[in-house]
């Protein structure tokens, strides 16, 4: 551990994406009374200095902007044609003092505080980079033939986690990914993995909102049998 890790922590919450698998921007899409991207917000800033949500490109019509929760800094800029060019831009609004920075994407409204927790104590522990995952139950087969051992492969989730000064080394490469780990990785960095959680699905079909929203139903209804 170099020490350096012990300073701020910010999030950049990554809400460019055109969502054109699900049909509609999903990430302003209402759950249960919340807009997703406000959901995703609102916990990171429970773990964070500050937040960086990275809004599409292209301003969506009748879109309002990102609700700060009173008390926290949470700063918008907007997005590039790639998910890797739109981190990017959330790294340059990033203070330079941060760190640890997190990755979050923002169609997974249903990150816990303890999963954030979790990547926060690996990246604080001395990792480069730390990925929440969970074990993949289905079979998995080769298009060209043959299983997978299901043993040696994870689902990868967000928040990811970074020692501020790994990830800004590495997206100084210019590599492209489809998440922040494996651009650490390919730069020499550490990867670390944490327990993540099966709630903390991705948005990708419209069925996801309506299984998201059960999610939230049962987690309303624990709290209250534990009062």
């Amino acid at each position: 551990m170099s020490g350096d890790e012990t300073g701020p922590v910010w999030t950049i919450v990554v809400a460019a994406g055109s969502a054109s698998r699900f049909g509609a921007p999903k990430q302003f899409l209402d759950l249960a009374g919340s807009r997703v991207v406000d959901r995703s917000v609102l916990t990171a800033c429970r773990h964070s200095d500050g937040v960086v949500v990275v809004t599409p490109a292209e301003p969506v019509p009748g879109v309002a902007p990102v609700v700060a929760p009173q008390g926290h800094v949470v700063r918008e800029v907007s997005g590039a044609e790639s998910r890797t060019g739109s981190v990017r831009r959330g790294l340059d609004a990033v203070p330079p003092d941060a760190a640890v920075i997190l990755i979050h994407d923002a169609a997974r409204p249903l990150a816990t505080d303890a999963v954030y927790e979790r990547v926060i104590a690996a990246v604080r522990g001395g990792a480069d980079a730390v990925t929440p995952a969970v074990p993949v139950a289905d079979t998995l087969r080769r298009r060209s033939g043959g299983t997978i051992d299901r043993d040696d492969v994870v689902a990868v989730q967000t928040p990811q986690g970074f020692r501020a000064s790994a990830l800004r080394a590495a997206h100084d490469g210019g590599a492209e990914a489809t998440d922040d780990v494996t651009v650490v990785e390919v730069a020499g960095g550490t990867v670390a993995l944490v327990e993540g959680d099966v709630r903390n699905i991705k948005l990708t079909m419209p069925s996801d909102l309506d299984v998201a929203a059960r999610f939230l139903e049962r987690a309303d209804r624990e709290r209250e049998e534990q009062e």
